[in-house]
């Protein structure tokens, strides 16, 4: 199977989640305060042929995935993944949480997705405990058994301000969850990371990939051909360990979305040759 490109809807929009969230943690739903049929007509435009997409603005179709079908059809986009997330570490609401990771599994899978990508471990006030990676990654095994149930492959995505942002934090949780990997190339460069020295010491568990660029100073992400973040290495490596499916180019924010889609798509084609 060839590799073939998707883009993030995240950038159509405000970030952020759902509000009654804050009391209700069984609707902390990630969400692009934006057009979804706007997202992808421009994600085709600049020549992605999927779509990854918010666990909130997916389950916004809940009991209507036929509009959203329509609208991914109409853009000639296929939906590739669903993204979710939680604090994954305390008890009282874990249920909660894993019931937003099962109605986003639910929606991808109804969607024809084929992954399901989580990112979370939260940072407690106090401090980490040491058993809060073990607890993360016995949620993140119930995560997988989630996405598995649905026809999905499950991904943990560490992300920056959470419990797993760098190499020895990666290398650790991975140890102990038999989840998938997603490397996002500009989190893990931002944490201290070789996102190409990552991506070959873990890419028997990679099936997936997040890329963007990243400027350091000041900081910002960035499309793919701007920033200090080497994602031609990464792409290198990606190549050299044969991998095929979907590579996701994703960019939180960018004045103008489909000039940010454009450039990473061009820039992504040409280190792919």
């Amino acid at each position: 199977m060839a590799v073939k490109l998707a883009y993030h809807a995240n950038c159509w929009g405000p970030l952020g989640g759902e509000a009654v969230g804050v009391t209700s943690a069984a609707q902390l739903f990630y969400r692009t305060f934006g057009d979804m049929r706007k997202a992808a007509t421009d994600i085709a435009a600049a020549g992605y042929s999927g779509i990854e997409m918010f666990d909130g603005n997916l389950v916004d179709y809940r009991g209507r995935y036929g509009e959203l079908r329509a609208i991914l059809a109409d853009a000639g986009l296929a939906l590739v993944a669903a993204y979710s997330g939680g604090n994954f570490l305390f008890d009282d609401i874990l249920e909660e949480e894993l019931h937003r990771v099962r109605l986003a599994a639910e929606a991808g899978a109804e969607l024809g997705a084929e992954h399901l990508v989580v990112g979370g471990g939260a940072k407690r006030a106090g401090g980490s405990r040491p058993d809060d990676l073990k607890r993360l990654a016995a949620t993140l095994d119930k995560v997988d058994k989630i996405a598995s149930a649905a026809g999905l492959s499950a991904h943990y995505h560490p992300h920056l301000t959470t419990l797993v942002e760098g190499p020895d934090a990666v290398r650790e949780v991975f140890k102990l969850t038999g989840i998938r990997f997603c490397p996002d190339t500009a989190h893990l460069a931002a944490a201290g990371g070789d996102p190409a020295a990552m991506v070959r010491e873990h890419r028997d568990r990679i099936t997936y990939v997040h890329l963007k660029g990243l400027r350091k100073e000041p900081f910002a992400f960035t499309p793919l051909d701007e920033g200090d973040l080497d994602n031609e290495a990464v792409v290198k490596e990606l190549k050299a360990m044969g991998f095929s499916g979907w590579i996701t180019n994703e960019l939180d924010a960018w004045p103008d979305p489909l000039d940010g889609a454009r450039r990473s798509h061009r820039f992504l084609t040409k280190a792919l040759g």
